[in-house]
């Protein structure tokens, strides 16, 4: 095939596009034959020039109509919007009308196509944006005439962006016609039929504002965006380059950051990397909005970490769908965060209360299912003690004035008790057990449990003292082997069993008030650190008796 045919060629193929016969034959016949890509691309900037600038004239004509009927019915709001789209209608046209004179021949082409993508769609998308708030305030308000006019403006404005973006596609490959929904095969119509919204959603969304972040260079997208998002109820931030969006991300809290692609210093790319790159805010949903839609685009950007990627000029029901489905995702992480922070909480709790009740060292085996949890210790001491008299102090004493007292005495054992990594088996009434030596073997048990007797005297004296009671301890302990484990299903409780139990009870029980009654194997441990008293032979059950040590203090 020549260089003039496949010109001609690629020359139909357009004119298929946009029904122009003649108009681009024209154009290819008066451009020099030095390189066929050359005169097709100089074909299509002529094209763009030529043909954009009528519809784009005509959006400028609207704007300017309507904004001559607004003032003539005095609708300010109305007018100042109109202004603000007939500004940016006008920096279109500048644009259309400058393309031949900034592009070079021989710039590459694929690029231009690219940056023309851009350059285009961005100010096409606030007219489109700004267009479409405005009819729905003209509808609502039933303002026929705005509402034609605006009608009209949107037409051209959809007919113009589909004329881009075959335009910016057409790259010298086929585009048939049946990429074109013909009439009665309603393919594409089925499928672009309008979704209707789904109202417990968009209400659930609009009765929980959030914090938006709108980065965009230009300011007539970051005005759309915001009034759009605001009449949500959302509170929404404005930034104009990408490293202003970095700097208000570390000073406040967003929910949602709304990014364009290509800015300058800093782009969004860039940006969107540095954001999924600190551990700080990579759990904030980002959706690219740019006028790039190459795929090798929106494919980098998900990979990135971006949430969603959406084309200007957007669609405000799609931004819409796809803002609110971002931030139901935020909503359901933060409520499984929350959850998770719950079931920590509710974890540390039941620890906390598993550790009251059981040693710590039991705790994993109940964890992992062991059962029956049962050691024999072959060396501890256990301990036991009884207030004197209690129970006629109960009796002349309010049920609040006896639970305060027995708390003041037992909370205070039992700090001590762990200060002295003593193990607190329970109290029963005004009784309290406690044991050295398990479930951690150690050789200094009977010193601990000793230590442990003499501070419990000081403690029920302070305690008497304060309550104005009378109040008296009776303590004793012995040394020797023990059954331990956990007993019990639903109120379980871990206790230890054996002959040194009953004698270090019979100690107690047989004790004197206000002393500290120890066994002969008690003492034979403690007799070099210790001061005793001897007291004596007692009976300790039926005819067995037992050699028994009164404890001072400590040498």
């Amino acid at each position: 095939m020549t260089n003039q045919t496949l010109l001609l060629s690629r020359t139909k193929q357009l004119e298929q596009l946009y029904l122009v016969p003649a108009k681009l034959r024209n154009i290819v016949q008066s451009v020099p034959l030095s390189n066929e890509n050359d005169r097709l691309n100089h074909m299509l900037l002529a094209y763009v020039r030529q043909e954009f600038e009528a519809p784009v004239s005509a959006i400028v004509g609207y704007s300017e109509i309507m904004i001559e009927d607004a003032q003539q019915e005095g609708h300010q709001p109305f007018l100042n919007d109109l202004r603000r789209l007939h500004q940016v209608a006008v920096k279109l046209k500048q644009l259309v009308l400058g393309l031949l004179d900034q592009t070079p021949i021989n710039r590459d082409f694929a690029d231009f196509r690219r940056n023309l993508r851009h350059d285009l769609r961005t100010p096409i998308s606030a007219i489109k944006g700004v267009g479409e708030m405005l009819l729905e305030d003209a509808q609502a308000q039933g303002n026929a005439a705005q509402v034609r006019d605006l009608e009209k403006l949107l037409g051209t404005t959809a007919r113009l962006l589909a004329q881009i973006d075959a335009l910016i596609d057409f790259g010298g490959r086929s585009l048939p016609a049946t990429t074109i929904d013909r009439p009665g095969s309603g393919t594409v119509s089925a499928v672009l039929k309008p979704v209707p919204a789904l109202p417990s959603l968009l209400a659930r969304h609009q009765a929980t504002p959030s914090r938006i972040l709108i980065v965009d260079d230009t300011e007539a997208t970051r005005e759309l965006l915001a009034r759009r998002l605001g009449r949500e109820g959302h509170h929404v931030v404005e930034v104009a380059n990408g490293r202003a969006a970095l700097e208000r991300v570390v000073r406040e809290n967003f929910d949602l950051i709304l990014l364009d692609m290509m800015m300058p210093e800093l782009n969004g790319y860039e940006v969107l990397m540095e954001l999924k790159a600190n551990v700080r805010f990579r759990h904030i949903p980002v959706i690219v909005i740019s006028a790039l839609d190459e795929i090798d685009s929106v494919v980098r950007c998900i990979e990135a970490g971006a949430e969603d990627y959406l084309s200007k000029p957007f669609d405000p029901v799609l931004l819409r769908a796809r803002i609110g489905a971002s931030l139901e995702k935020v909503r359901l992480r933060e409520s499984e965060q929350a959850a998770v922070a719950e079931l920590k909480a509710e974890k540390e709790r039941s620890e906390t209360l598993l550790r009251n009740i059981l040693p710590r060292s039991i705790i994993p085996r109940m964890h992992r299912g062991e059962t029956p949890i049962a050691d024999r210790f072959h060396d501890v001491t256990i301990l036991f003690s009884d207030i004197v008299g209690f129970t006629s102090i109960s009796m002349r004493r309010s049920a609040s004035d006896v639970v305060a007292l027995l708390n003041a005495v037992f909370s205070t054992i039992d700090r001590l008790a762990l200060e002295h990594g003593i193990e607190k088996i329970k109290t029963i009434g005004d009784a309290y057990m406690a044991v050295a030596g398990l479930p951690e073997p150690r050789d200094d048990h009977p010193q601990a449990i000793a230590r442990l007797a003499l501070a419990m005297r000081k403690v029920v004296g302070e305690v008497s003292e304060s309550y104005g009671e009378d109040l008296r301890i009776r303590i004793g302990f012995h040394s020797g082997n023990v059954v331990a484990g956990v007993i019990g299903m639903h109120k379980f409780a871990y206790d230890v069993w054996g002959d040194t139990v009953n004698t270090a009870s019979a100690m107690e029980s047989r004790g004197i008030p206000n002393e500290i009654q120890v066994s002969q194997a008690s003492f034979k441990r403690l007799s070099n650190q210790f001061v005793f008293e001897r007291r004596g032979t007692i009976e300790i059950k039926g005819n067995q008796h037992m050699e028994t040590y009164l404890l001072r203090s400590e040498r």
